[in-house]
């Protein structure tokens, strides 16, 4: 029982020592894209620290309990600086339910490999939304663009492509000369209402592990959204990082626009790509939309697991009271 006792005690300590050397690495991210990545992961490590250190208070005595409550509490304190920011961040007012001028938006990666498409494509057209932003869309295309037969589709033989309720003025992407896999799938859409034009973006990145090529997509629409305005410009998209990223926030300022998704865990849906097994709840939040400061916030909800390896994000904004009251 005694040999029990201390084989559990050392496995504590050995997991508080690999939670306290990967939040420290991780705010390496500041400086280093290969220590970025493990920025993504610093809920977990939140999550396990603080399961480290309730067993230090419970479970241990003396100095095994002094040395779990110490690495465990700088563990959670080095993991909770990461993650706390994008719950702090400050917010720009929301509008009503019940807001005049509403638009519903879906962003949604429907995989390549989606195991069902038809429940899928079924739910999607039940919501009915104003703009359906598809990642991945390229099979599922064909029984997407049967079922809304009534949207216009904008890139209609990419990867990216949208779907809109409203006619699309032009769908033009800035085009820029860079090597291929530099450059992420994108679409685009330019709208005109009684406001004026508005245009909406969709992306999708490349998985944060492939060195510097996300940080160089970020740069390329960051340039891309510059040329458009940003009054009421839309960029949604799977983004392949987390908030918590230093590579995430810094797009953020860059970008200009105000990043309506806080922390929606949106992947993985079902079952782990490669590993075979089940996720019993979504592990990183990836999927983003963001919006120019014409548009308030009304709602952003998770939807329900598809046949996706990712859940749909629905955001529904309004147009803002200065937009909509025109020139002072």
């Amino acid at each position: 029982m005694e040999f029990a006792r201390s084989l559990l005690t050392a496995l504590m300590t050995l997991v508080a020592l690999v939670c306290l050397g990967w939040a420290l690495a991780a705010h390496g991210g500041r400086w280093s894209v290969r220590l970025d990545v493990l920025t993504h992961f610093a809920p977990i490590v939140l999550a396990v620290a603080v399961v480290v250190v309730v067993y230090g208070a419970l479970a241990e005595t003396g100095g095994a309990r002094l040395a779990l409550l110490a690495i465990g509490g700088l563990a959670t304190l080095a993991a909770a600086l990461l993650v706390a920011p994008e719950y702090l961040r400050p917010a720009s007012k929301p509008a009503a339910a019940d807001a005049a001028e509403q638009m519903t938006l879906i962003q949604f990666n429907a995989w390549g490999r989606n195991l069902e498409e038809e429940a899928t494509v079924a739910w999607l057209k039940a919501q009915s939304p104003d703009i359906l932003v598809v990642e991945e869309a390229s099979n599922i295309a064909p029984k997407l663009k049967t079922a809304l037969a009534g949207y216009h589709v904008s890139c209609g033989a990419c990867s990216v492509m949208i779907f809109s309720k409203a006619q699309p003025i032009a769908e033009d992407v800035p085009v820029f000369p860079s090597d291929g896999r530099l450059r992420p799938p994108i679409a685009a859409a330019t709208f005109r209402d009684r406001h004026g034009d508005y245009t909406v973006f969709g992306a999708h990145y490349v998985w944060p592990v492939h060195g510097g090529w996300q940080q160089a997509q970020g740069r390329l629409i960051a340039r891309m959204l510059h040329r458009v305005p940003r009054e009421r410009l839309i960029l949604s998209g799977d983004f392949n990082s987390t908030p918590w990223s230093f590579s995430r926030r810094r797009e953020d300022a860059a970008f200009g626009l105000e990043r309506r998704t806080r922390a929606v865990f949106s992947w993985p849906a079902g079952r782990l790509p490669k590993l075979g097994i089940e996720a019993p709840f979504p592990l990183l939040p990836i999927d983003h939309v963001y919006a120019g400061p014409g548009w308030r916030t009304v709602s952003v909800r998770r939807g329900p697991r598809l046949g996706s390896d990712h859940y749909p994000v629905i955001v529904t904004l309004a147009v803002s009271p200065e937009v909509a009251a025109g020139p002072a």
